[in-house]
């Protein structure tokens, strides 16, 4: 027994050590002084991560958080660190569109310039009894809606601002997402699938917001971060907790490496060709199969009247 756990921790650790030698980074040293970034999720983790890299590049950031002591914790830390003091903490709440309405415009006022914006709030909500006081689960509102309807509402200031880009955050398990609907993308079931649901919504509105973008100087993208440890699991059932608990320290990304390829998107010249895509491991992927023949304007369409869209907000 003792030699079976050996070779068991022995492999882990072999596979730990590849996995640490192929994580990809990003290489732009992309400067950016007199650029303003905006991050959702921005108080820990990926997000805080990718914060913390654009302050280094000296640009204003903008910490869109739900928790303030948290957030302005993540402040301090950052300017600390980086010595940059152009960053500042806003107050998000994307499970309600009265509050995402509010932040914009909170920003609009404040701001002149917005030229990163990164979609990086998530949760992984289990079950049908969390709803919204919209009336939307609570995973579908966290993960897309709010999303869609605070980067919409943005545009405008982003356009102003251009060259501009959009980076939306997405995972793997969009490409195993099953039943998803068109017609019924506020469907879902209270599975893990639903968070993969999310993320595909993610993908498919990043490539119609970039075809509605086009040629107005603000380009969309994107990013799989990869598997990472973040808080993300503790939102789970206690079970799935602690099977994400016993894989991560072997096989999972820091955050510090999962947030390589948002910045990748985010800074790197030349990649304005790809505006709409996917990327992983800072690279261009091919678009998955459930991707493909999805009825883009109708799932726009859907998408703007779950978030009561105005007649004049709709870029």
């Amino acid at each position: 027994m003792l030699f079976i756990i050996f070779i068991i921790i022995f492999l882990c650790t072999i596979i730990k050590i590849y996995l640490t030698l192929t994580i990809v980074r990003c290489k732009s040293q992309t400067c950016l002084v007199g650029k303003t970034a905006l991050i959702t999720g921005a108080n820990t983790g990926i997000g805080y991560e990718i914060a913390l890299d654009f302050a280094k590049r000296g640009a204003r950031v903008i910490l869109a958080c739900r928790n303030e002591q948290k957030a302005r914790e993540a402040c301090r830390k950052i300017i600390n660190e980086t010595g940059n003091e152009n960053v500042v903490v806003k107050l998000i709440d994307l499970s309600s569109f009265a509050s995402v309405r509010a932040f914009v415009e909170d920003v609009k006022r404040s701001e002149e310039r917005l030229n990163i914006l990164v979609n990086n709030a998530a949760i992984l909500e289990v079950g049908l009894n969390s709803l919204t006081n919209d009336g939307n689960l609570l995973v579908m509102q966290v993960n897309y809606f709010s999303p869609f309807l605070l980067t919409v509402l943005l545009t405008d200031l982003m356009r102003k601002s251009k060259p501009s880009r959009i980076i939306n955050l997405t995972s793997v398990m969009a490409r195993v997402a099953h039943g998803f609907n068109v017609d019924k993308i506020n469907n879902v079931e209270g599975t893990l699938n639903d968070y993969g649901i999310t993320k595909l919504c993610m993908i498919l509105f990043t490539l119609e917001l970039a075809k509605r973008l086009d040629k107005s100087g603000v380009t969309a993208y994107s990013a799989d971060p990869g598997l990472v440890d973040t808080e993300i699991f503790k939102q789970t059932p206690r079970f799935i907790n602690l099977l994400a608990q016993s894989f991560k320290r072997f096989f999972f990304k820091t955050p510090e490496e999962g947030a390589q390829t948002p910045i990748h998107c985010s800074v790197t010249k030349g990649i304005e060709e790809c505006n709409g895509e996917n990327f992983i491991d800072c690279q261009r992927v091919k678009r998955y199969a459930i991707v493909e023949n999805q009825e883009m304007t109708k799932f726009w369409n859907i998408t703007e009247m779950i978030v009561s869209l105005k007649p004049d907000e709709i870029c």
